[in-house]
């Protein structure tokens, strides 16, 4: 891990230089970073491996930070606050991150956090190639899995479509409802898990090895790979 490079962001300026020899004793660069400000231009043009990111910062505020970070990169990001009700709302809100720590934490932990989601960002990369089995053409409204055409409802298609695109993310039932009904219809609670069994059959049914979209228990679906 000798050219991995983590972004520590954190105004504690004790708490983040701690962070930062820890991560530097694993072998791994680091900068620190203290003002939200200074977030999005330093990424820019030094493109980490992975960002340690708190949410409570000066001048600018963590998730808006993260929102603005997945306009144009796909880092992994590890989120840090100091509310135990806050982890509760970004699972059930924004569930982008690929991690999440609570304050006062152990700098320890961090540390194996960052290698097991720098080993998962290490291992989704080198298996991209099989993403590209799946061919989404939202124009045509046509999706193929290995060649194979899949004969799918405009529901099932918009659900493979946004999990597809979003590779990764966990997104509960609500938010998938919200997207695939933007009309607020009345839908029933379960439909997305019918919608996710339909799409996992005709997956299936072309490769019988297929396991995209997993079920994340409590949460959601996300499609992986």
């Amino acid at each position: 891990m000798n050219n991995t490079q983590i972004l520590v962001v954190e105004d504690e300026p004790t708490l983040g230089q701690i962070v930062c020899e820890y991560l530097q004793q694993s072998g791994m660069k680091t900068q620190l970073i203290s003002d939200g400000l200074d977030v999005i231009d330093w990424v820019k043009a030094h493109q980490p491996d992975l960002i340690i990111l708190d949410l409570m910062l000066p001048h600018r505020d963590g998730l808006d930070i993260y929102r603005e970070l997945r306009t144009f990169t796909q880092v992994p990001v590890i989120m840090a606050t100091a509310r135990v009700d806050e982890i509760d709302r970004l699972l059930g809100l924004e569930l982008g991150a690929d991690d999440y720590i609570c304050k006062p934490y152990s700098v320890r932990e961090v540390v194996v956090r960052v290698k097991n989601v720098l080993r998962r960002s290490q291992q989704a990369s080198q298996t991209t190639p099989v993403l590209a089995a799946l061919h989404i053409d939202t124009d045509k409204m046509v999706a193929t899995y290995q060649q194979h055409p899949l004969s799918l409802t405009p529901a099932e298609f918009k659900l493979l479509a946004f999990l597809h695109d979003n590779a990764g993310f966990v997104y509960s039932r609500e938010q998938l409802m919200n997207h695939i009904y933007p009309d607020n219809r009345l839908v029933f609670d379960r439909t997305i898990d019918s919608h996710i069994k339909n799409l996992r059959k005709k997956l299936q049914h072309v490769n019988s090895q297929c396991d995209y979209i997993k079920s994340v228990y409590g949460i959601g679906y996300k499609f992986d790979f």
